[in-house]
């Protein structure tokens, strides 16, 4: 057995030791319970004593004139940038849209489309929605080229209205939908996906998503089925034939269900979590593969940004490391059987004498993670390639280092309900913040570094089970000898605006 090294961890793959870069700058561990019957996924680090999210902005300023751009907290020191961000995170403003209940509330994505308009080509952006009742739906934001539908008004839901905040929600774009941008799919919609960008060095998305991957879950009487949506060409919404399902290709069926799904950079190849395990899809061919099997269905995935690893949450609370490299020519093909033992902490959980369970696949056991319920979402970070967030159906939201899983989460985020619904994780483009729903019907937003719960607040009558924050755009102006490059990317990373979806309707989120 290798030794535990001060300052390194052993690979066991590579039959070396790797030195431990240190945590994301802010993060620290959750404290370990000195009793053996508490359960140390469940705790998480203590917020400091005192916060500037609560104090007025115009007290912060002030305190920035005069202490510079280091502020003195509790008993740490933190930049003004920061803290000034954090304070600005938790006052969104949340308006719902009229007449959209029961379209958003089992996928969500924003996308950027190319319209064709009286007065020639535009981009403008979109969110494609799906539902559990099957309705895949792409409504236009704004007033380009969506004069021909029907328009949904937005109600400010938070904060509650008041005489000097009367105007500043009315200018608020509305989002619009022409007849054909709705259509029936043969069952419930279990996720939408845009490829990712394979670079991470960048706050700007000038990335063009071509095509977005579609799945659905499945019914009684046939599996789960994945398509491809093509985005490369202008909508024309003016047509009188226009049918968004004119643009979607199925590309594979299964004859199971199909919990989620990821793609790579390219939109060329995709991932499918299931019932019965994880599958690997061509989306030019349609061929598949599986890359995993197991009886614990997969309920969340991601795939890493060089493609060739996925993160795969289960039912049974593992978060696997799945290689899906393809091996070479005359190498077998059956996928190699694991017994992977059980966390002692989760067999504590679920009261169960269960030792270990049985998972086919290039896997690598010694990266397994365990969380105390079945996993509802998965994220990984760019910025920090070897972190990801994730969350269970206990209510549990952890950071993980994929160095360090034996070791537990990073940190943990407090303030999360959730018993038995899959709810996503969101986390903005800069990697500051992430965002999720409860069972509550609160919306929560945290600080990824810090782990404090910067908004809770219950802004629907039901779940707000799907979200994601819109794509970051880059600003037109240069810097000068007046603003510096960083000011500019400080003033950049303030462009929030986010989407999330339940039973009630489409709700967005903007910070003025």
């Amino acid at each position: 057995m290798p030794q535990d090294l001060p300052g390194f961890y052993y690979d066991a793959e590579k039959n070396r030791y790797f030195p431990i870069k240190g945590p994301i700058p802010g993060t620290s561990r959750p404290r370990i319970p000195t009793t053996s019957t508490q359960n140390p996924l469940s705790n998480s680090t203590q917020p400091a004593k005192f916060s500037w999210t609560g104090e007025r902005t115009s007290k912060l300023l002030q305190v920035r004139e005069l202490n510079g751009n280091v502020l003195s907290l509790s008993k740490r020191k933190c930049k003004f940038m920061e803290e000034f961000q954090k304070k600005l995170a938790s006052q969104p403003m949340v308006l719902k849209y009229q007449g959209t209940g029961h379209r958003a509330d089992a996928a969500l994505q924003p996308v950027r489309v190319k319209l064709y308009t009286t007065t020639g080509q535009k981009e403008t952006d979109a969110v494609l929605v799906g539902s559990v009742n099957g309705t895949l739906s792409l409504f236009g934001v704004g007033k380009v080229g969506f004069g021909y539908g029907i328009n949904f008004l937005p109600d400010l839901v938070w904060p509650q209205v008041k005489e000097n905040k009367a105007e500043s929600y009315k200018a608020a774009e509305h989002i619009g939908i022409r007849e054909g941008a709705s259509i029936l799919m043969s069952s419930s919609l279990s996720s939408i996906k845009l490829p990712r960008k394979s670079s991470s060095c960048e706050l700007d998305d000038d990335f063009n998503c071509r095509r977005a991957v579609v799945t659905t879950l499945g019914s009684e009487t046939s599996g789960g089925a994945i398509y491809v949506l093509s985005l490369d060409d202008p909508f024309e919404f003016s047509s009188s034939s226009f049918s968004i399902g004119q643009r979607m290709t199925q590309v594979a069926s299964f004859n199971c269900t199909i919990w989620t799904a990821d793609c790579d950079s390219s939109a060329s190849k995709a991932v499918v979590g299931t019932n019965l395990g994880a599958a690997m899809v061509n989306l030019e061919t349609g061929s598949t593969s599986w890359v995993c099997r197991g009886k614990s269905d997969v309920f969340a995935q991601q795939l890493d940004d060089s493609g060739k690893v996925i993160l795969c949450g289960l039912r049974n609370g593992a978060i696997m490391t799945v290689d899906v490299r393809e091996r070479p020519q005359g190498s077998a093909r059956r996928l190699i059987r694991h017994r992977i033992p059980y966390s002692p902490f989760r067999r504590t959980v679920k009261n169960t004498n269960k030792q270990w369970f049985e998972l086919s696949g290039n896997i690598c056991p010694a990266r397994t993670a365990f969380m105390p319920s079945s996993i509802s979402s998965l994220v990984s970070l760019h910025f920090y390639d070897q972190y990801f967030l994730a969350s269970a159906m206990d209510g549990s939201v952890m950071l993980y280092d994929h160095r360090l899983t034996k070791r537990g989460p990073l940190q943990s985020y407090e303030g999360h309900a959730n018993s038995h619904t899959r709810i996503q994780l969101a986390v903005d483009q800069s990697e500051r913040f992430v965002m999720a729903g409860g069972e509550d019907c609160n919306l929560c937003i945290w600080s990824i570094k810090s782990g404090e719960l910067l908004f809770q607040e219950k802004v629907s009558n039901s779940v707000p089970s799907t979200a994601s924050w819109r794509l970051v755009e880059r600003l037109s102006r240069k810097p000068d000898e007046e603003q510096s490059q960083n000011e500019l990317q400080f003033a950049e990373s303030l462009r929030w605006e986010a989407w999330f979806g339940s039973r009630d309707g489409l709700y967005h989120m903007h910070w003025p």
